[in-house]
């Protein structure tokens, strides 16, 4: 044997003299010995007669990074899997580091290098030595929330200046995101055998090991030296859970060497150096050793030589040493340090007598790092299955049926919804998508989209009506049943999108439009008053914007070009600059310049003056309640307005262009594109002002920046819904918004249905829905619903009016065939206004108690027979989903079938075709005639570029004519244009027919009278 003096590598502490045992060969130690004695002035003596031998027969190696490479080509085959049936999906792994030790650095970019190689995007998150616990928090929230992330990892120890709870940390990381494994609840289910979640990675890689042996564990005496919380704990769990009879030491026990000897597995994670020696091993025992101990580099631990002697020591130092060490077991950092890694067992000696054994390194330490990629992958997979696999675990609401049905404000007080978050979860949306307004609504983020955007849409079905009458039809019920009982008693994902109804109706006569009976969204007062306040941001933004139309009039009218130019780019610290809505007014001028100096005096009096013609405002103020005496006031009366009065009126809200736009827009881009082309008055030359030039687009921007989120609720029965946007459908085009929809068709999937509504009638809110909303957003519809009642039928068919508070009629609650035969034109002709769109219709006969069967049957056939796929009668008014069931299987039914869907008129006809078009096919009118103003205006709208937009009647509701009285189904008839207006943002023009009013007054006795607030229990009364 060689016996050297080692001279210790900077400090370490090591005996003088050592036994070299490393299996080197003769020719790498002999430029070291002959260095040496040159170095000594000693010769070498050694006895070159001897010969080294091998040592005796060691165990078998369980190779850690054999294994492991096995792992990770499965796991590149996983992921490649993964990228074909998801191109676009990729795994995400997160690592959080605070600091930045060295050592940390060293294995976050070995995780990194193994993330890459399987196909992982692995992002390491540096945040600095400063960073506080609750900073820390706040970025694990985020990721937590982040779908693209699928693996979190907070690298320990933490480097930071203030002290943070480890333990804290590692619990917030989402358990479904914790593939270290370490999060409580994790630990708690392997405690309890529940494998499901994530496995701790070292305790996961051991019994993978194990396994890889070929020992049964099944029966085995297992022992874990060590009862760590990270490793021998968990270990020891996973053993038991694999049916060993496990024994866990650990430094208090007795007699240690005696437990380790009974064991059939060893698993040692005690930390201390080269603690288990041969004489603690069961002969054939399998050894893992998870421990990695950096002690001083002796050249016991690494080197062996072949026998051989020498008669002189040898003065080496470490660096030397290291020299003619195998090339992998040269660590970069054990030469820089002077250090060496060993185990918790000596490895020499065990290995004699093992069966299988692990070294150090190459053992535990590869499983690691493979089965934390393992869990990332697995993570990931999880995700990409919820993509993959729509359907819901909805959780349905009971009903509890009463006879009678009592009022509608007590079915929806009766019934307690789901918490919001618990809805969200059932129906695919992540935490980080929703925005909570308490706990039973939420608004929905537009990110779904973009997470979804490879899921495939699914079935589109717009739900109108007949000609409503006094009576009531009951569209947004029978919408509210239908979702019922396709979620609820067919399974299928659905989701129901609707408008938010404006506060005029509620307060008024017509009363809320939650649905009814038990169809209802709720909480229905919630949906009936402010929801979460997106009608009155509208209002808001669109008073903003007539304020300083107003204002920009006034100070024009009151000040020279030059002074009105500095105003508008003032200096700011003896500088002054455009804003970015101020250079794209120059843009549109033709103004190249950019420094504000640099104008000339007419391109100043060109960019400052809008030269607004204060007799062609056509932009008026709104509120949300119905106001007679607000539609035509005059303002600027006040003496500090000189004298510049003009006529105004006020629009109810819901009517406002921003409305009609937020329910048109597609995406945040597209909205304020569309804010800021609008319209909002003329110039004295004739040419249009729009929002932009006025400087409010951003400002418009920030009031609604929420408004574009839908909202969500739930259907008495805990179906989803979305309620947004609320055009009214006789002024604007009546549908709720695009971007509901598009989420919902996302979130409902291929099989899915998304039933969404249409104001009043097919003539109007259905022509309009598929005519502009259906342009505008690109979705093919597959099937119309048409709600009828027998009442109103008769009504159509002659009967007698009726006035609210007073008797109903005989003739609407006695079976009255002959007078329901004269009202069912117009039931026809709305099935062949659908028709002739291409899509399947389905007419739901809304069942009234005093309905007979021979009207019922009469109605059906009649329908049947006129082209509608097939008519329903349905009772979910009184029996909620359940009573719509026969219904919602006949919508599904047409679903299947093939829709051949194509607009009424193409956009490039000019205007007076389009609206000859619409009130021939729709309404029945044999004559259209023009006003001198609307012909004018026609003109000036084709002239200036806008003859290409899609047509928006404003029509009564009442009538297929523009005369409300006129019932029933008439043709030929002449149909007046008396006004025309443009919506440039909203992308319609507007012909106006009849006397259309854009602010409703309240009738003598309006709903008032009912609504009260019990100050007792602080429950809302009387809202319908």
């Amino acid at each position: 044997m060689f016996f050297i003096r080692i001279i210790p590598w900077q400090g370490a502490r090591m005996p003088s003299t050592c036994t070299l045992n490393h299996k080197v060969g003769r020719e790498k130690l002999s430029p070291l010995l002959q260095k040496c004695e040159r170095k000594n002035g000693i010769k070498n003596t050694e006895n070159t007669s001897s010969k080294m031998s091998t040592t005796s027969v060691r165990g078998q190696v369980l190779s850690g990074t054999s294994i492991a490479g096995e792992i990770q080509q499965q796991l590149n085959d996983d992921v490649a899997e993964l990228r074909r049936k998801l191109p676009n999906f990729q795994p995400g792994l997160a690592i959080v580091q605070v600091g930045g030790r060295e050592d940390s650095n060293v294995y976050i970019r070995m995780k990194i290098k193994a993330a890459a190689a399987i196909g992982i995007e692995a992002t390491h998150i540096r945040l600095p030595k400063s960073t506080t616990e609750t900073e820390l928090l706040s970025k694990l929230h985020k990721l937590n929330d982040d779908p693209n992330i699928h693996g979190i990892i907070v690298q320990m120890p933490l480097d930071a200046d203030t002290t943070i709870d480890s333990h804290l940390i590692t619990d917030t990381v989402s358990p479904d995101k914790d593939v270290d494994g370490l999060n409580t609840i994790n630990e708690g289910r392997v405690a309890v055998g529940d494998l499901s979640g994530f496995v701790p990675c070292t305790p996961n890689g051991v019994v993978e090991l194990v396994k890889r042996s070929g020992i049964s564990i099944a029966g085995a005496q297992a022992v874990v030296l060590g009862r760590s919380k990270i490793v021998g704990t968990p270990v020891s769990e996973l053993l038991k859970w694999n049916h060993a009879t496990v024994t866990v030491c650990h430094s208090k026990t007795k007699n240690l060497d005696e437990q380790c000897r009974k064991a059939d597995i060893l698993v040692v994670a005690i930390g201390r150096p080269q603690l288990v020696k041969a004489s603690w091993v069961k002969p054939g025992a399998v050894v893992i050793d998870c421990g990695i101990n950096s002690v001083p580099a002796i050249a016991t631990t690494y080197l062996e030589l072949y026998q051989t002697t020498v008669c002189s020591d040898f003065i080496f130092t470490w660096r030397e040493i290291s020299l003619i060490m195998e090339p992998e077991q040269q660590d970069d950092e054990t030469k820089k340090s002077g250090q060496a890694l060993v185990g918790d067992v000596a490895y020499d000696e065990v290995s004699q007598v093992a069966s299988y054994i692990t070294p150090v390194p190459g053992g535990v330490g590869p499983m690691t790092v493979a089965m934390l990629m393992k869990n990332t992958v697995q993570s990931a997979q999880r995700a990409a299955e919820r993509i993959l696999d729509t359907k819901w675990n909805l959780r349905p609401l009971p009903l509890k049926l009463q006879t009678p049905v009592p009022s509608d404000i007590e079915i929806a007080r009766a019934q307690e919804p789901k918490d919001i978050t618990q809805l969200a979860q059932e129906i695919g949306i992540y935490p980080s998508e929703l925005s909570q307004y308490g706990s039973k609504k939420a608004k929905v983020s537009l990110s779904v989209l973009d997470r979804l955007k490879n899921q495939k849409n699914g079935r589109y079905v717009v739900v109108a009506g007949m000609t409503p009458t006094p009576f009531g039809e009951g569209k947004s019920t029978t919408l509210m049943g239908l979702v019922q009982a396709l979620s609820t008693h067919l399974r299928k994902n659905v989701f129901a999108t609707m408008r938010q109804p404006s506060q005029g109706p509620t307060f008024g006569i017509k009363g809320g439009a939650a649905g009814g009976g038990y169809s209802q969204v709720i909480p229905m007062e919630d949906v009936n008053l402010h929801l979460t306040g997106d009608i009155h941001a509208v209002t808001a933004a669109n008073n903003l914007l007539a304020a300083q139309l107003d204002a920009r009039i006034f100070h024009e009218a009151t000040q020279k070009d030059q002074a009105l130019y500095d105003r508008l780019v003032p200096k700011i610290k003896g500088a002054r600059k455009f804003s970015n809505i101020q250079l794209r007014r120059l843009e549109r001028l033709g103004i190249d310049k950019t420094d504000p100096d640099s104008l000339t005096p007419e391109e100043r009096s060109k960019f400052a003056r809008l030269d607004i013609d204060p007799k062609n405002v056509v932009w008026n103020r709104v509120m949300d309640i119905n106001d007679r005496y607000l539609r035509e006031i005059t303002i600027g009366e006040s003496p500090t307005e000189k004298g510049l009065t003009r006529k105004e009126g006020f629009t109810i809200s819901v009517a406002s262009e921003i409305m009609a736009i937020l329910a048109l827009a597609t995406d945040m881009r597209d909205f304020k594109e569309r804010l800021s082309k609008m319209v909002v008055a003329f110039d004295r030359k004739g040419n249009p002002v729009t929002a932009d030039d006025l400087g409010i687009t951003g400002a418009l921007m920030v009031l609604l920046k929420d408004t574009i989120e839908p909202t969500l609720l739930q259907t008495l029965e805990g179906s989803p819904v979305f309620i947004h946007a609320g055009p009214f459908a006789n002024i604007a085009h009546g549908s709720s918004s695009i971007i509901a929809d598009q989420i919902a068709l996302k979130l409902v999937g291929e099989d899915g249905i998304v039933l969404t509504e249409a104001g009043f009638s097919s003539e109007v809110g259905m022509e309009k829905f598929f005519n502009i909303k259906c342009r505008a957003s690109g979705d093919i519809p597959n099937a119309v619903v048409l709600v009828s009642t027998i009442r109103a039928l008769k009504m159509h068919g002659g009967g007698p009016t009726v006035s609210p508070g007073a008797p109903i009629p005989s003739a609407y609650t006695d079976e009255n065939l002959d007078l329901l035969r004269k009202g069912l034109p117009n039931i026809l002709k709305h099935i062949s206004n659908a028709v002739k769109y291409g899509v399947p219709v389905v007419v739901a006969i809304n069942h009234r108690s005093t309905d007979t069967e021979a009207e019922v049957e009469l109605l059906r056939t009649a329908c049947k027979q006129s082209g509608a796929f097939d008519a329903v009668l349905s009772k979910h008014w009184a029996l909620g989903g359940q009573g719509a069931v026969e219904l919602a299987k006949a919508l599904y039914a047409a679903t299947e079938q093939q829709s051949n869907f194509k607009f009424l008129y193409e956009l490039g006809l000019p205007l007076k075709d389009k609206i000859e078009i619409i009130s021939k096919e729709m309404y029945g009118a044999g004559e259209i005639t023009y006003s001198e103003v609307a012909l004018k205006k026609i003109q000036q709208y084709e002239e200036q570029g806008f003859g290409n937009l899609p047509i928006c009647m404003a029509k009564t509701p009442l009538s297929l004519t523009a005369d409300p009285t006129v019932k029933g189904a008439p043709v030929g008839f002449t149909l007046p244009i008396n006004d025309m207006s443009i919506s440039v943002g909203a992308g319609f023009v507007i012909p106006l027919t009849g006397a259309i009013t854009k602010m409703p007054g309240l009738p003598t006795r309006p709903a008032i009278y009912d609504i009260d607030l019990n100050i007792e229990t602080g429950e809302i009364e009387g809202l319908f």
